[in-house]
């Protein structure tokens, strides 16, 4: 009699679970939030996607920031646009994954004292399947500097929806790019996006845990339509305005070794340092006072640029902290390169328009390679020497 109890319970139990999990599928087919990376996830990782000859001369330009890469590299960059992906920052989230491979990162303010990125992915990711993490909300100014590359895949979880001019989510709908060039993980799910809550190796809060990467993001942006042509036909590289590059060309005695800078008083988690290393003549990048690393390689960020855009920064506008800058006009910001600091003007007269950086009406030369850009309210002191 027992066991034919036990054998009636156990046959409930899994028929109810298969119910159970086929309403869970029908009501979310594409898995969303809900899901978490499994060890499958990771070896299903596509690895190495280009087989680049170490002897390859990299004579190809890349048209974000002029570092130089292989034939091979440029023919699947030229397939494709670039990615634009939203990354938090807060110290539960580090370190984030990925950073150390983009071509150019944007950092300001999330909300209250607390930073984020966007990061370019494109030129530097195509030899390898890269994991980006963690994946947070978007913010509408990000939108618009995302704007001046010329409708990149746009990558983010959710973002800022409160009735007002905060309300990216609502821009999106209103630009057009919600289920087309916008990579919302509400609208897509897994298994381009997963929670991998061990990827730090301890514990921390579900939203410091989505991961995605670039090869998931770009089978997305096919499927849409969106690679190197949009779904009209367009190609990408016709509407983008490169900026203008140059070798580097250190000075012999430099006058801008370090830097630093805070976006709030108080807010010391989210200090930024980088110092001079004319060896390599890039910047290498700390924050709250330790060495910014990426969890991908543990290798601390360089970059051949440092820019410091300043604007008008108006917030907390609500019960959320969102914030707001002013992204189109005209400003001053600070060019750091080969061991100096360059004084230029940043302006953007529409919100499609790329940024460009002059001096007395001339483009700025950024040195070949990785260009990261804060952008700090003009109130805000820099510090260099």
């Amino acid at each position: 009699m027992k066991k034919n109890i036990i054998i009636t319970a156990v046959l409930t139990y899994l028929v109810s679970s298969i119910a159970v999990f086929g309403v869970f599928s029908a009501l979310n087919p594409l898995g969303g939030a809900g899901q978490v990376a499994t060890q499958n996830d990771e070896e299903t990782a596509l690895g190495s996607l280009l087989a680049i000859d170490p002897s390859a001369p990299k004579d190809q330009i890349c048209p974000l920031n002029g570092a130089l890469y292989t034939q091979a590299e440029r023919d699947a960059w030229e397939q494709r646009r670039p990615l634009a992906v939203m990354i938090e920052n807060s110290p539960d989230a580090r370190p984030q994954s990925g950073l150390s491979n983009a071509d150019v990162v944007f950092e300001a303010l999330a909300e209250g004292g607390v930073t984020r990125f966007m990061a370019l992915f494109y030129c530097d990711v195509q030899a390898e399947d890269t994991t980006l993490a963690p994946i947070r909300s978007a913010r509408t100014y990000y939108i618009d500097w995302a704007s001046g590359f010329n409708y990149p895949l746009y990558v983010h979880v959710g973002g800022a929806n409160l009735p007002g001019p905060t309300n990216a989510l609502g821009q999106l709908d209103q630009y057009g790019w919600s289920q087309q060039n916008d990579l919302n993980q509400f609208s897509i799910g897994y298994p381009t996006f997963v929670r991998n809550a061990g990827r730090l190796g301890r514990p921390v809060a579900t939203e410091h845990t989505m991961e995605t990467t670039t090869e998931k993001l770009w089978e997305v942006g096919d499927a849409r339509g969106w690679t190197n042509t949009s779904p009209n036909g367009k190609e990408w590289s016709d509407g983008y305005t490169e900026w203008s590059f140059a070798d580097g060309a250190p000075i012999s005695t430099p006058d801008a070794s370090s830097l630093s800078y805070l976006f709030w008083t108080g807010y010391n988690d989210y200090s930024v340092a980088w110092s001079y290393d004319a060896a390599t003549n890039t910047y290498q990048r700390s924050m709250a006072g330790a060495a910014h690393t990426d969890l991908n390689n543990d290798a601390q960020l360089t970059v051949s640029n440092v820019v410091v855009l300043q604007t008008n920064e108006r917030g907390p506008l609500n019960e959320l902290k969102h914030m707001l800058y002013d992204t189109t006009g005209t400003g001053e910001a600070l060019v750091f390169q080969n061991g100096t600091v360059v004084e230029t003007t940043w302006s953007k007269p529409t919100r499609e328009s790329q940024i460009s950086f002059t001096v007395n009406g001339k483009p700025v030369q950024f040195v070949r390679g990785p260009i990261w850009i804060s952008v700090l309210d003009t109130s805000r002191e820099v510090s260099y020497n």
